[in-house]
C-alpha cells in the first residue's frame, strides 16, 4: 500500500508491501493466457529522444512485427524505469522483453506500438527530476522541464521516426505515471487522441499521498521513500530492490518507539531522507505544494480522457476526482469520463476485483473494467472501432448493494445533503437534538503514548484492506467515541462527499479529530466457513456484527480555518470545525446500522500530534501531552455528519 506505486524494478518488494506494479508488469497477471509470447509478435527498440532544451529522454518502443498495417501508439511515462525486470534484476537492451505489454492482454493481441519512457532525471533519462514536476514554475533551472512539453516533443519525434504508425497517440498510467498522463495532455499535441490518468496524484498535500487534513501520512511515506530514492542519471541503478528492515513485526511498535518525526527520520539513510524530508519540512500548504498541484493547469486538453480511481485507494483516492473536476471545469465541451470501482490502488489492473479483505463485491469488477471499459475506450479513439455501448460521463460502483451505476455528473444530481446528528448515549439520528440531554457533550482522554491504531492486527507498511477493515477493535477503547443509528428499516445510499460538522473543545492547544463512517452488519450476517481476508492477511473474523470502515480521515485541528496559517486552540473553548472525509458511493442495507467513530489519533497511518500547538516536525518527546477532548451534541452546538443521500425508491421521504 505504498504510495505512488513502484515499478517492476522492485517487483519482489512491491508484492511484499502490497504495491501495484505499473507498465508491463501490471499486465502480466492478465496475460498469462496470451496465445503468443511477446517476442514472437513485437520487436523492441531503444531511443534517446531529444527535447527542445537538448535533454535526451530514454524511450523504449515495442513495434508489431506485422508491418502490413498501421498502429496507434500507446504510451506510458514513468519515474520507475522503462527497463525490464528479468532474472531478478532490472535489464536494459533490445534483447530483453517483458512477458506482456500494455494495460491488459487485449491490447497486445489487438496490436499497438507500445512506448515507455523514463521521465527527466530518472534512470536512463537526462535532466533534473522533480517531485510532482511543477507545471507553472516561472524560472525552471537548467535541466528542468514541463511534462506537457516533454510529451509534445516525444510525440512529434515518434510520429516522424517510427514507421507504420497511424498518426494517433494514447497515454495511460497508474499512480505516479497517472500524474504524468494528466500533466502530459495539457496544451496537448493534436495527435494525442486518448488519455487515461488512473489513480493520478493531483495534490500531494490535499488528500493524496503526503497529507490528509493537514496530518502527515507517516507509515506509507516512510515505506515509500525507504525504496524510492534519488540517483545520478542517466543510470540503470539500482538493479534490485530491497525492503526496509524494521526489526519488529508491527509498524505500530516501531513508530511509537521513535515517536517524533525527527527520530523516525534518523533511522533512515541519508539517501532515503533526501526525498522524504521535504514532505515533513513543508507541513503547511505552502508554495512547495501549491506549485505541484496539477489541477489548476489542466487546460487546453484535446484528447478524450478516461479518469480512473478506486473507492478503497489508500494512496490517491482524491486525485481522480480533482483531475476529473478540472477537466470538466476548464475544458468545456470535452470528452471526459470518470470510472470509480471498489478497488485498492491500481486494483483494476490486476486480479479479478471480486473482493477486498472480508468484503465481497459479487462480481469480477476489475476484469469487467479492463474488458468492457478500458480496452474499448482506446480502440474507439485510437482505431475508430465503434464501442458496443456508450460510456457514461460517470460510471461508479455502489458498494453495499454491489451494483454499477451510471450518472451524468458527480455527485449525482438527485443526491441531497442530509445530516446525521450525534446524541447522548451514543445515539445517531437524522433529527437535531431538541434539548440538552445530560452534559451536552461526550469526552475522552487522548494519550499520545497510547494512540489508537488504524487496524486491529500487526502489520508493516499499510495493508491494502485497511479501508474496509473491521473497526470493532477501536469501538471498545475508552478514547474512541461511538455513535450508532437504530437498525435501518430501508436502504440508505450515500453518493458524494462526506463532511463532518463538529463542535469541539480540547484541554490542549492542538488536537487531531479523526472521524470514521462505518457500516455495521447484522448479528445474523452469514460467515462462510474458513472465512479469511483473502490475500491481505487480516485475521479470520465472524461477519456477524462486522464494523466495515466505509470512509475515514483526520483533520489536524490547528488547520481548522486555514491550511496555510495554523491557529492554536484556546483550552476549553468550544469551536466549530468542518472538513471533508472524501467521496463515497455506498448503500447501508436494510437491517444494518450506520456508525460513526470519533478519535484523536490513527497511528501510524498518520503521525502523532503532540496536542501542543507547535511545528510538529520540531517536536521533542517531552512535547507530547495528554489532553481531554470534548464533542458537543446540544442545541446550538449539535455535531453531525453531512451525507449526500440518494432518494430511496419506494420511500415516501
Amino acid at each position: 500500500m505504498i504510495r505512488r506505486t513502484l515499478p517492476a524494478l522492485v517487483f519482489g518488494f512491491c508484492i511484499a508491501a502490497g504495491l501495484t506494479i505499473p507498465s508491463a508488469a501490471i499486465a502480466a497477471d492478465s496475460a498469462k493466457d496470451s496465445k503468443r509470447p511477446t517476442r514472437e509478435a513485437y520487436t523492441k527498440y531503444e531511443y534517446r529522444i531529444p527535447m527542445r532544451d537538448g535533454v535526451q529522454l530514454f524511450t523504449v518502443v515495442y513495434v508489431p512485427k506485422d508491418s502490413t498495417r498501421s498502429y496507434p501508439f500507446l504510451m506510458q511515462r514513468t519515474p520507475y524505469s522503462a527497463g525490464v525486470r528479468a532474472e531478478g534484476e532490472l535489464r536494459y537492451g533490445v534483447d530483453w522483453l517483458p512477458e506482456s505489454l500494455g494495460p491488459s492482454r487485449e491490447f497486445e493481441e489487438a496490436g499497438y506500438i507500445f512506448v515507455s519512457q523514463d521521465v527527466r532525471g530518472r534512470y536512463m533519462s537526462e535532466g533534473v527530476w522533480q517531485e510532482m514536476t511543477p507545471h507553472g514554475k516561472a524560472t525552471p533551472a537548467k535541466g528542468e522541464g514541463r511534462e506537457s512539453d516533454d510529451m509534445y516533443d516525444t510525440v512529434a519525434w515518434l510520429l516522424k521516426n517510427i514507421p507504420n504508425n497511424n498518426g494517433k497517440v494514447g497515454i495511460w498510467g497508474i499512480s505516479y505515471p497517472g500524474f504524468y498522463a494528466a500533466a502530459s495532455v495539457i496544451d496537448s499535441h493534436p495527435a494525442i487522441k486518448a488519455a487515461s490518468p488512473q489513480a493520478p496524484i493531483a495534490d500531494l498535500y490535499m488528500g493524496d499521498d503526503s497529507y490528509h487534513g493537514g496530518a502527515f501520512k507517516l507509515a506509507a511515506n516512510f515505506d515509500f521513500y525507504a525504496a524510492f530514492t534519488a540517483a545520478p542519471n542517466p543510470t540503470p541503478l539500482p538493479k534490485t530492490g530491497s525492503e526496509f528492515d524494521y526489526g519488529v513485526a508491527d509498524g505500530y511498535d516501531y513508530f511509537l518507539k521513535h515517536r517524533t518525526l525527527a527520530n523516525i527520520a534518523a533511522t533512515m539513510t541519508d539517501t532515503q531522507r533526501e526525498l522524504f524530508m521535504p514532505n515533513i519540512e513543508h507541513d503547511t500548504y505552502d508554495s512547495f505544494w501549491k506549485e505541484r498541484a496539477i489541477g489548476p493547469h489542466i487546460k487546453n486538453v484535446k484528447a478524450a480522457v478516461l479518469t480512473v480511481g478506486g473507492w478503497f485507494d489508500a494512496e490517491d483516492a482524491a486525485g481522480p476526482f480533482i483531475v476529473h473536476r478540472a477537466l470538466e471545469a476548464q475544458n468545456k465541451g470535452g470528452n471526459h469520463a470518470l470510472v470509480v470501482g471498489p478497488w485498492v490502488h491500481g486494483g483494476w489492473a490486476r486480479g479479478d476485483g471480486a473482493r477486498l479483505g472480508h468484503v465481497k463485491f459479487d462480481a469480477k469488477t476489475s476484469e469487467w473494467f479492463r474488458r468492457e471499459v478500458q480496452f474499448p475506450f482506446f480502440e474507439q479513439h485510437l482505431k475508430g472501432v465503434k464501442p458496443g455501448k456508450t460510456l457514461a460521463p460517470v460510471t461508479v460502483f455502489e458498494t453495499g448493494s454491489n451494483v454499477w451505476r451510471q450518472y451524468d455528473a458527480w455527485p449525482p444530481k438527485p443526491a441531497k445533503a442530509r445530516t446525521l446528528y450525534f446524541g447522548a448515549n451514543g445515539a445517531l439520528r437524522w433529527q437535531q437534538p431538541a434539548a440538552t440531554t445530560g452534559a451536552g457533550f461526550d469526552e475522552y482522554v487522548a494519550d499520545p503514548a497510547r494512540p489508537v491504531p488504524y487496524i486491529g492486527y500487526p502489520a508493516l507498511g499499510v495493508p491494502r484492506e485497511y479501508m474496509v477493515s473491521d473497526q470493532r477493535f477501536a469501538a471498545t477503547r475508552p478514547d474512541v467515541l461511538v455513535y450508532q443509528s437504530a437498525v435501518l428499516e430501508e436502504d440508505v445510499t450515500v453518493a458524494g462527499p462526506v463532511r463532518p460538522k463538529l463542535f469541539v473543545s480540547t484541554s490542549g492547544t492542538d488536537a487531531d479529530w479523526v472521524v470514521k463512517l462505518i457500516d455495521v452488519y447484522p448479528a445474523s450476517f452469514p460467515t462462510p466457513a474458513g472465512e479469511r481476508g483473502g490475500d491481505v492477511g487480516p485475521p479470520a473474523v465472524s461477519l456477524g456484527g462486522f464494523q466495515q470502515l466505509v470512509r475515514g480521515n483526520p483533520l489536524r485541528g490547528k488547520f481548522r480555518n486555514s491550511y496555510e496559517k495554523p491557529e492554536p486552540f484556546v483550552p476549553g473553548k468550544v469551536e466549530p470545525i468542518k472538513y471533508e472525509l472524501g467521496q463515497v458511493n455506498h448503500t447501508f442495507r436494510r437491517g444494518h446500522r450506520i456508525m460513526v467513530q470519533v478519535q484523536s489519533s490513527w497511528f501510524p497511518l498518520i503521525d502523532l500530534n503532540p496536542q501542543t500547538f507547535m511545528r510538529i516536525p520540531d517536536a521533542k518527546p517531552g512535547d507530547f501531552k495528554k489532553a481531554t477532548q470534548r464533542l458537543y451534541h446540544a442545541p446550538g452546538t449539535a455535531s453531525g455528519l453531512e451525507l449526500m443521500v440518494l432518494p430511496n425508491p419506494g420511500s415516501a421521504n
